[in-house]
Parts: C-alpha cells; structure tokens; sequence
C-alpha cells in the first residue's frame, strides 16, 4: 500500500473505511472466513477458488470506486494474491498456517498495485466469462519456495465494463436450511446466478405460483421475504409478512432491506434457517 508522507492520520483513516466499506462486505457476500487482518493485510479462506477470485474481483472494483474521490498521492492501491493449496488449522486460534499460505502470501507480491494474481492452481480450475480474463505472468522464483510458481494475472478483457462481477462463472448456492418448532427439517437452496441475473431478487413465500423459493408452512405469508443483491452484497427484505423476518434475532421492518452474512440465523415465521454457502 502507498503511504503519503506527514499523512499518516488521513491514510489510517481511509484504510479502516476501506476494511469497513470495501473489504469485508465482499468477503462475506463470497462467502469468506477472515482469518486474520492485520492493518493494511487480510488472511482470507473460501470454500471454493470461484468464490476467492470472486471476491477478489470485487474488492478491486470496489477500491477503483472508494478511490475516485481522492487525490493521486492519496489513492489506496492494494495486490491481492489467490492460491488453491492444502492448509493446516489450528484447532485453538482457527488460525491458517502451511504451504498453501505461503504461496498466497508470495503470488500477492507479484501482483500489480490495485490488481490481482493467482497461481495455476486456480487459473485451472476457475472460470471467467466475456469481461474478464486470465493473463499469463510468467514462471517466478520466490523466497522460501523451492519450485517456480507459475501466475496469471486477472484483467479486464479490452472494452468490458468496470463493474463486472457478475462477468464471473457464479456456480455457488445459497442454503438456507433448519427446523420448525415441531423439529421438521425445512429449506430451500439457491442459486447464485440467479441473483446476479434477477437484479429485483427472489421472492421467498408460501405461494407456488409467485414465489422462487417456497416454504410451506401456515406461518409464512404467500409472499414473505425477498433476496436481492445491492450493491453486491446480499441483502433480505420483509415484504410486509404477518409473522415478520429477522436476521440473527433482529426484526425486519416491512420493505427495509438488511444485510445478512454466511452464518447468520435467518427466521421466515416460525422457521429458523441456518445461512451459508457451498
């Protein structure tokens, strides 16, 4: 990251916005874990390399937005690095530690300011549609790695568009699955495509004929809830329903769109649905 000299408090200031507005809300709209973060550095898993590249993509649209109002010398300019690679957890901290992070931690150093490299690993097994595609950044050497890494970068094919996350072959699926108070499993899975193509959401209810995802249940309205994508990250909206939505214990007001993360408790009525990727 670029520093500007005797602005040390603007650029701290700037950063934690950054961590705050930009990072973090496209992790978890991927579907990510951060491992830890440390200043102007993030550690992050995902379950799939789709999901990571995904995210990384968003991030650097997001940052090439959250820059515009600044001057040159000001601007943050981050490299995000992408590995696929076995990793070994602590059981105690949850922390990443292995070959896998290393490489990471390498193929980052190699990437451009405000740009992104991933390793052949995720190039092989990573679609990317009509605005984005894989360059090839040659065979390095690096420090502590005893074979060369073979990188690509990420760019924006020439004339494609600057916000174009859904460009990405989104093969990742919503679940939102639990229990009725009876003990009855109940759910429905979703997926991710879907959003990104329907840009006014999906309708969740007990409807069949207006709903894109039905719970039957008799506390939940013909048309309950909504799943939408704003500004990219996942949102849900009560829709006026008669036994109410909340997320993680929080009650939706009707037509208020809320935030919800991987790992949040969403209640439909009387149902409570456990929320995650896959």
């Amino acid at each position: 990251m670029r520093l500007t000299e005797g602005g040390e408090e603007d650029t701290f200031e700037h950063l934690r916005s950054a961590r705050r507005d930009v990072w973090r809300p496209a992790i978890d709209s991927a579907g990510g874990r951060l491992v830890h973060g440390n200043g102007d550095s993030m550690l992050v898993e995902f379950g799939s390399a789709l999901s990571a590249v995904m995210a990384a993509i968003d991030i650097q649209e997001r940052m090439a937005h959250f820059n515009e109002e600044f001057a040159e010398e000001q601007k943050l300019m981050f490299r995000i690095g992408v590995h696929l690679g076995e990793v070994i957890v602590d059981d105690d901290t949850h922390d990443l530690f292995g070959d896998g992070v290393n490489l990471a931690e390498r193929i980052q150093s190699m990437a451009d300011p405000g740009g992104i490299a991933v390793s052949r690993a995720v190039r092989d097994v990573t679609e990317l549609q009509v605005d984005y595609a894989f360059i090839d950044g040659g065979v390095h050497r690096a420090k502590h790695v005893s074979r060369p890494l073979h990188i690509f970068h990420v760019r924006p094919r020439v004339g494609a568009s600057t916000r174009t996350t859904t460009s990405i072959a989104p093969r990742t699926t919503l679940r939102f699955h639990g229990t009725d108070l009876a003990g009855h499993r109940v759910g429905f899975d979703l997926e991710f495509e879907r959003l990104l193509k329907n840009r006014e959401g999906v309708v969740i209810g007990r409807d069949l004929e207006s709903c894109d995802a039905v719970l039957s249940h008799p506390t939940v309205s013909r048309r309950h809830a909504r799943l939408v994508l704003l500004d990219n990250i996942l949102h849900v909206e009560d829709l006026g329903s008669t036994n109410g939505t909340s997320v993680d214990g929080a009650q939706l007001s009707p037509n208020a769109p809320r935030s919800i993360q991987a790992g949040s408790q969403l209640r439909i009525g009387d149902l409570e649905l456990a929320f995650r990727y896959s």
